[in-house]
């Protein structure tokens, strides 16, 4: 049986998908319906760490998608949202949009987004930035895992995606486990960083 038709109808279907963008996104629709599909992720459960029991500044460092350097002390004296996501995680597709909304809607304040791709390589980061329109840069980490180490006593293993909320200071403020279903939550704890004497 030649199986070429149907390596090729599948590689349409994929292109097709990418091409569509979030609103057929099949991941993120079975993520919603609540089919696990084998994939193990947080609750979305959140947590807001009173400033005197916050642990010290978290120094981090690495590569955008585009090779570009990043690090903390680019962020000095600002509010920073760290989302840990990679491509092919339904609940991170599924969050996606609304990110990059909060991400839009704070534009111009002292609060910055900068996600973190724990297994793509640059390419596959790009090609979801476009299909979900996201303006943020992202920390390359899957070569180095320097992010996930920077920031391993915040984070579980495996509990991606989780989203934290870093004070001015650079001290997990907040956090986030599982997707953001909720978007006006993770709005209130940015307001609450940004409202924070420094």
């Amino acid at each position: 049986m030649n199986r070429r038709p149907r390596f090729y109808l599948a590689t349409l279907v994929a292109a097709a998908l990418v091409l569509t963008g979030c609103s057929t996104d099949p991941l993120a629709e079975q993520y919603r319906e609540g089919s696990s599909k084998g994939f193990i992720a947080g609750d979305g459960s959140w947590t807001e760490i009173p400033a005197a029991d916050r642990g010290d500044p978290v120094s981090w460092s690495g590569a955008d998608e585009n090779g570009s350097p990043l690090a903390s002390a680019d962020y000095a004296g600002k509010v920073v949202v760290v989302n840990f996501w990679y491509a092919s995680c339904a609940p991170c597709r599924a969050e996606a949009p609304a990110l990059q909304k909060l991400n839009e809607e704070f534009a111009g304040t002292d609060a910055h987004w900068v996600g973190v791709n724990v297994r793509d390589q640059a390419a596959n980061a790009t090609a979801f930035n476009e299909s979900f329109g996201i303006t943020y840069p992202s920390v390359m980490d899957v070569d180095t895992g320097s992010m996930q180490l920077a920031f391993s006593g915040s984070i579980p293993p495996n509990a991606v995606p989780t989203t934290l909320v870093l004070d001015r200071s650079g001290r997990v403020a907040a956090r986030i486990l599982g997707a953001v279903s909720e978007p006006s939550i993770l709005e209130t704890l940015v307001r609450d960083a940004i409202a924070e004497d420094s």
